[in-house]
């Protein structure tokens, strides 16, 4: 018999309204579980094509879509560009059903994405479609080109843009995934500076540290799972513990 216990592997699916918003809130998270030998994917809705004060939608559109996979692949993370526009995301079962064929294509075990009180609408969209979706991929009865596949790990990121009622029951030492995950979100011109009076990378860093200072680590993300789980803290996703 075998007493050396046989590592699992997870599969962390993080779903953003915008390209950038998965990175900015959970990528730090991601590359501390690609660093030890899982999967990540990254789900962008839209590119967040309409911020630029010069470019056009289009244009920032195609340099957004090129800097979302250097992101992805420095955070060890696939990225997905869906076709819907920016600040035009539709909430309906067409986009839904998008995301629920995804989640049986890619077969995560655990879901990050946007709490819905959000000042943002695609980003409150982007909640409620992937609660749906979750539900929907998870029903053997709704036949779809791929078996359902349920995953039942859920959490919301932490967003600048989605601060209502948002109340954090899951720290992440994210310290030794920290400066991948800044080198990564750097790719983004939105987040090195020269696009909006916004500072991103800032606001993030302090943030990171704040929440440090509350798990007892240099730096950390807090998360929100689902109403009714206890606070948890840790180096890992309650449940989905590294076994490096």
């Amino acid at each position: 018999m075998n007493d050396q216990k046989e590592k699992q592997t997870h599969k962390i699916m993080v779903i953003g309204a915008h390209a950038g918003d998965a990175e900015i809130m959970a990528g730090a998270v991601v590359a501390k579980y690609t660093q030890a030998g899982h999967q990540a994917v990254l789900v962008h809705l839209t590119p967040g094509e309409k911020g630029h004060h010069t470019m056009t939608p289009e244009d920032y559109a195609k340099q957004k879509i090129e800097e979302g996979d250097r992101a992805a692949e420095k955070l060890g993370a696939q990225a997905i560009f869906l076709a819907y526009r920016d600040a035009e995301l539709p909430l309906n079962d067409q986009v839904k059903y998008q995301v629920a064929d995804l989640i049986r294509a890619e077969k995560p075990n655990i879901i990050i994405t946007h709490w819905k009180g959000s000042i943002h609408k695609d980003h409150e969209y982007t909640h409620y479609i992937v609660q749906d979706a979750i539900f929907y991929a998870a029903l053997p009865a709704i036949k779809r080109e791929l078996p359902a596949h349920a995953c039942y790990t859920q959490f919301f990121a932490e967003n600048w843009e989605d601060p209502y009622d948002f109340e954090i029951d899951t720290y992440v030492d994210i310290s030794d995934s920290y400066q991948q995950w800044l080198t990564a979100v750097q790719e983004y011109q939105l987040f090195a500076g020269g696009i909006s009076s916004f500072r991103y990378l800032d606001y993030y860093q302090a943030l990171a540290k704040l929440r440090g200072c509350l798990a007892h680590s240099q730096y950390a993300v807090g998360l929100m799972r689902p109403k009714g789980a206890k606070i948890a803290r840790g180096n890992s996703l309650p449940g989905k513990e590294l076994l490096v």
